[in-house]
């Protein structure tokens, strides 16, 4: 066909064919290779991924709603395998991806793609520079999270040793969720999912987060070695009424105490408890850094979090290893705080809230992910573990480097008084307030942060190598 247009990127990683291969073959790496920029919903995952095996997506784009239908042919584990469009937006689409030996013991990562246009004759007036310019960025995210998640294992495993784990997750189909049970099953471990339904699949177990005695039956974790406790009500949902004040409290204790509970009461017990907290333990602190040895701030997020971590206590007496993650400002273009501000940025609108002075302290996602696999293997940690970058800054430096990576001012303020009359005391403690937190139980034993400097890690989750315009 005379439009048919071709595609390839290949990279050389630092593992074998094998390994490169594994990670492909395995449950979850669909949802590690969708640029987190890209509204994809992935319906159906291609699992097992044999001949025959189709994958189902949505993609939403420029207000459109597209189904994808691809099917998996010349399935050769783990060398390679073709994923063709049987039903979509492409005129055609045939993708081979291939995972062999490489230079000097590197294996050799391949994408080769052959497809017509989208949408018949209106994608025919689509630039052909723009589509290959698109697949290009992002197929570097796809081999740079490849990379970044393979070299990320390896670590663990070169210095805890190799297990394969049976893990526990709450909170699995939100956006830390999801991809840390991808991150997690693309690793080679075992993932099994809590969720509320009583009809559960083979990797679902049934639990009720309201009901802190009773909510989760002991037996369901007794084959387990770990558990990750994520589930909460989203905390910047809406203004802050009493109830919802006391909603928020309440879905952090009651899950909390009812995941804690049954391990405590299990038979074999799990080993560790790695369960989600916040840095909002310690308020607003506008001075000097924190880390975990500082005392708790004053105020309602202070109390919810010492609440939230108390909730553990049956485990931990029961000798289970109990970690408390205090999780910094999220950074993920998929969902939270920065999807939320890119649209006022992408137009030029954004810039510092307030004063632009209170602390912003980040950690981008997929460090997040690397954090939490690593306090369920190092027995050295325990108690509090601050889950943010190395390098806090004041808000409005925040600002500044988001509007220099998407090429656009950031000088439009948003003041306080504004914040106050829209959000109210949720606006007051979430926007106007901060504290410069520091990950020194982390860096004391030696975790190594892929994305430090905040300008990398938004360039990689935003898909803009340097130099490059927003589009």
């Amino acid at each position: 066909m005379s439009g048919r247009l071709r595609f390839e990127r290949v990279s050389d990683l630092p593992c074998s064919a094998e390994e490169l291969g594994d990670w492909h073959f395995r449950p979850g790496a669909i949802h590690r290779l969708i640029p987190p920029w890209e509204s994809i919903e992935v319906i159906q995952e291609a699992s097992p991924l044999v001949d025959g095996a189709r994958a189902e997506l949505v993609i939403r784009k420029s207000g459109l709603r597209v189904r994808m239908v691809a099917i998996h042919r010349e399935v050769d584990p783990p060398r390679s395998f073709v994923d063709e469009q049987e039903r979509g937006p492409f005129g055609s689409w045939r993708h081979r991806h291939s995972f062999e030996a490489g230079p000097s013991g590197f294996a050799r990562l391949t994408d080769s793609i052959a497809f017509d246009p989208p949408f018949g004759a209106v994608g025919a007036l689509i630039p052909r520079s723009v589509m290959l310019h698109e697949l290009e960025r992002q197929f570097e995210f796809r081999h740079r999270r490849t990379r970044e998640d393979i070299a990320r294992h390896a670590e663990v495993t070169a210095r805890f040793g190799a297990a394969r784990l049976r893990i526990g997750v709450t909170g699995a189909s939100g956006l830390v969720g999801r991809q840390l049970c991808a991150f997690l099953s693309t690793g080679g471990h075992e993932v099994v999912r809590f969720v509320r339904a009583r009809n559960c699949t083979a990797s679902e177990r049934p639990w009720n987060p309201d009901d802190p005695e009773h909510g989760l039956d002991p037996r369901c974790v007794e084959d387990l070695d770990a558990i990750v406790h994520l589930a909460g009500e989203p905390i910047a949902a809406g203004r802050w009424s009493d109830a919802r004040k006391r909603s928020i409290l309440e879905s952090r204790t009651r899950g909390t105490a009812a995941v804690a509970n049954a391990m405590a009461r299990a038979e074999r017990r799990p080993r560790v408890l790695v369960s989600a907290s916040a840095i909002g333990f310690y308020g607003n602190r506008p001075g000097d850094p924190v880390d975990e040895r500082s005392s708790p701030g004053d105020g309602y997020l202070p109390g919810v979090v010492r609440s939230w971590e108390a909730a553990t206590q049956s485990a931990q007496a029961a000798g289970i290893r109990t970690v408390h993650l205090r999780t910094g400002v999220v950074l993920s273009a998929a969902g939270g705080a920065l999807a939320k501000m890119l649209p006022a940025f992408r137009m030029g609108a954004g810039g510092p809230i307030g004063s632009g002075s209170q602390g912003f302290s980040w950690i981008a996602l997929d460090d997040l992910l690397g954090a939490v696999l690593f306090a369920i293997r190092s027995e050295a940690l325990a108690g509090p573990v601050n889950a943010v970058a190395p390098s806090s800054l004041p808000q409005r430096g925040f600002a500044s480097v988001l509007g220099r990576v998407l090429s656009r001012p950031a000088f439009a303020p948003l003041p306080a008084i504004v914040v106050r009359a829209m959000f109210g005391e949720m606006g007051q403690r979430l926007l106007l307030e901060g504290a410069f937190v520091r990950p020194a139980a982390l860096e004391s034993q030696g975790f190594r942060f892929a994305f430090p400097s905040l300008e990398q890690a938004l360039r990689f989750e935003l898909g803009r190598p340097s130099g490059e315009a927003v589009r």
